[in-house]
């Protein structure tokens, strides 16, 4: 029985897709943190997933405003990797996302890839109005992203790249002997004041 690096695990199926999905041809997987955490349920209600961009619109780093009378800076840390700026963090929660179906866990990665800005630039991709993360349906979103998980099943021809999710969190533990991934606390937004 050996053990699962579940980052290590999701950062080949990571390339994989984004090397087979058009859609998502302009992400360099290389910065793009891939980490864990913990929900307090096992249930599959709730979130799954979630990726933190680690700048601004456009690309920046820091972002000024007013409040009030003040000059209000915010600056986004620095996360290095191997001496790499990453410009995204993504977070698969624990168990939830692993009590999904496989292809309901695709469909769950493809959905955050997609996230990622067109212009790879550290910012998420936006869409017209209110709804800036998922667009003015969010059907339409999910349907798009099942589409794409659909494709990717059909086109990849490596089992081994998802064998690893095959199953829920139980039949998984009963693979391996321990689980292993990846942790970091979510990166905070320094703010200074002029």
């Amino acid at each position: 029985m050996s053990a699962l690096n579940l980052t290590r695990s999701m950062e080949r199926l990571i390339v994989d897709i984004v090397a087979r999905v058009p859609e998502l041809s302009h992400i360099e997987p290389e910065r793009v943190l891939v980490c864990v955490a913990s929900t307090r349920s096992g249930g599959v209600h709730g979130t799954y997933a979630k990726i933190h961009p680690l700048r601004f619109r456009g690309g920046e780093s820091v972002m000024a405003s007013r409040c009030g009378m003040k000059k209000v800076r915010y600056i986004m840390p620095a996360v290095t990797r191997k001496g790499v700026d990453m410009l995204y963090i993504v977070y698969f929660l624990l168990p939830r996302f692993l009590n999904l179906t496989l292809r309901e866990k695709l469909i769950t990665i493809i959905h955050e890839l997609y996230h990622i800005s067109p212009e790879f630039d550290g910012d998420i991709r936006r869409f017209p109005g209110k709804n800036y993360a998922h667009g003015s349906s969010r059907k339409r979103y999910n349907d798009t992203m099942s589409q794409l998980a659909e494709r990717y099943l059909q086109a990849f021809d490596d089992e081994s790249l998802v064998s690893f999710l095959e199953g829920d969190m139980a039949a998984i533990r009963t693979r391996h002997r321990v689980i292993v991934g990846r942790r970091l606390a979510a990166p905070r937004i320094r703010m200074e004041t002029d």
